[in-house]
């Protein structure tokens, strides 16, 4: 089984930044808080027998990655914002496919939620 197909992954849980994005005024001019969770897929086997980071994707440079994205220019949509994350991510070689969810904590509708969001699988 391939990295890709569900078996290796380094997993990204947790990532909170405020950013500029949506289709309403309100979400044009404030900044509101996004949560990012990411799943990079790829063999691991060699990094960990050597032990070796060169051998393996560097989750703080998708990190990085992924927020040049959130504070860089505006998105209407959040599945707009998640598949340019995964773009993004999938521009370091090592990475054969990337899962990538993205979330607004505070959405704006008159109910009460949590969050609301979208969650993209892309592969090379």
């Amino acid at each position: 089984m391939t990295a890709a197909a569900g078996g290796d992954r380094i997993e990204i849980r947790g990532l909170v930044a405020e950013a500029v994005h949506g289709v309403g005024e309100a979400e044009r001019l404030s900044p509101q808080p996004f949560e990012v969770d990411l799943d990079l897929y790829l063999d691991l086997a060699a990094a960990a027998a050597a032990d070796d980071l060169g051998a393996t994707a560097d989750y703080a440079a998708a990190v990085d990655a992924v927020m040049g994205v959130l504070r860089g220019r505006h998105r209407a949509l959040l599945e707009t914002l998640a598949e340019d994350m995964a773009a993004a991510v999938l521009a370091d070689p090592r990475v054969e496919a990337v899962t990538v969810a993205v979330r607004k904590l505070a959405p704006p509708v008159p109910e009460r939620l949590r969050s609301s969001g979208v969650r993209v699988t892309r592969r090379r």
